[in-house]
């Protein structure tokens, strides 16, 4: 029994190592198989260009703030009468003669759109008039003779209708292409130009302040930069100038020419319908090469054009 006891004690001491430590039974060696990190390892690459990204994105946001900033502050000093801005006579007067002119294609693309929507309903009465007195010819002996000849007479109100209405969509969608994409193009070029003019005098103005400055090293380089800036939004400005010339030369050219024909359009389609002269009234939709729809189709509505 004592030589049982015994051999169970032993069996239950921890075994040592060779150098006197203990081990557990059940561990494993633990080896470090990860390579040392070399100085153009890919993870060292990916967090340096992420750096770099930051640091662009940073200045980016910086310079950003303090061109905000200059042309925040020349705005106000221009309303308040305390700096001077850069004015080309001519280009704000075209300028301000385009906005004018938007404004009144404007109203006229108003007007001429309500005159096709009412119109539009006028000719839809006419058709159910006209489906009307022939339901009642058909059921009215005793006035089947007059409730025809009114029956007929919608029917070619109708037809002439339809026809106008097609010349007063097309009239409207042309009048809307020039108006709220051609004009609204040509606008948005003003737009940038006026931003760069601001940029331009915010930043020749700082360097003429700095110029008049005491010459020091530090106000030298920062003389230096202003130029610099300078000569960068002059250029931007004046190519932005130039390309808006153009631009409104080519609109106006452009203008004259869809106005002249849409003008002409209107006036022979709106004579032809009330004149009663449905040859004319034909002639002139061939002429601009427009489709007329069918008294039965659907008419496109003139706010989908």
């Amino acid at each position: 029994m004592n030589d049982v006891t015994k051999a169970i004690h032993q069996s239950m001491e921890v075994p040592h190592s060779r150098s006197g430590s203990l081990q557990h039974p059940t561990s494993l060696p633990l080896t470090n198989t990860a390579a040392p990190m070399s100085p153009g390892s890919p993870s060292q690459n990916g967090d340096s260009h992420l750096v770099k990204s930051q640091a662009s994105k940073i200045e980016t946001i910086k310079n950003w703030s303090i061109s905000t900033y200059k042309c925040t502050k020349q705005l106000m000093f221009e309303k308040l009468g305390k700096t001077s801005r850069t004015v080309d006579t001519d280009l704000e007067r075209q300028i301000e003669l385009l906005r004018d002119t938007q404004r009144k294609y404007s109203n006229i693309l108003r007007l001429s759109r309500a005159l096709a929507s009412h119109f539009y309903h006028v000719v839809q009465t006419q058709h159910a008039l006209g489906e009307a007195f022939s339901d009642l010819a058909q059921k009215s002996p005793e006035l089947q003779e007059e409730f025809l000849y009114n029956s007929e007479t919608q029917r070619n109100l109708t037809r002439n209708g339809e026809t106008l209405l097609s010349a007063l969509n097309f009239f409207v969608s042309s009048v809307n292409t020039l108006c709220n994409k051609t004009i609204e193009d040509t606008l948005l070029t003003i737009r940038q130009y006026e931003s760069a003019r601001i940029e331009y005098d915010a930043y020749r103005t700082d360097l003429e302040q700095l110029a008049q400055a005491p010459r020091s090293e530090a106000t030298s380089a920062r003389l230096e930069e202003a130029q610099l800036a300078f000569e960068a939004h002059r250029d931007a400005f004046e190519k932005l100038r130039a390309d808006l010339t153009v631009k409104l030369r080519f609109l106006d050219e452009n203008r004259i020419k869809v106005m002249h024909k849409q003008l002409l359009l209107f006036h022979n389609a709106i004579s032809a319908y009330f004149s009663g002269n449905q040859q004319s009234l034909e002639a002139t939709l061939k002429q601009f090469n427009i489709k007329v729809k069918s008294p039965n189709s659907n008419l496109p509505s003139w706010l989908e054009q």
